[in-house]
């Protein structure tokens, strides 16, 4: 699996190059960036891929020194079940609350 990546957005192609999953993050003050929204096909749903582009993005702000605040209500869970990128994280206690308020379904995981 590999994802596309621009400085606003991370994403995974099909074979003829529609987008079927998409994290965006644009960069909101220098080095921090906010992951707002998280859109998987609902051709893919129960093969974990938005956690699996989560996990992507993440990784790549760690390799950037850049950090995250969060405010899609997907990527707040998945931080909150991922303590070992609370690094990435410019906030990990207020993300913690953020989670800790949550109910419903996720954003972008259509159904």
């Amino acid at each position: 699996m590999e994802f596309k990546s621009d400085e606003k957005k991370t994403w995974l192609e099909d074979e003829s190059g529609k987008q079927i999953a998409l994290l965006d993050h644009p960069e909101v003050r220098p080095g921090v960036v906010n992951l707002m929204h998280t859109e998987v096909d609902p051709s893919l749903g129960g093969q974990g891929i938005a956690g699996k582009i989560t996990q992507a993005v993440a990784e790549r702000l760690r390799e950037k020194g850049f950090k995250a605040e969060l405010s899609c209500s997907y990527s707040i869970r998945w931080f909150a079940k991922h303590p070992e990128y609370a690094d990435v994280l410019e906030d990990p206690d207020m993300e913690r609350q953020k989670a800790e308020m949550l109910a419903g379904p996720a954003c972008g995981l259509k159904r």
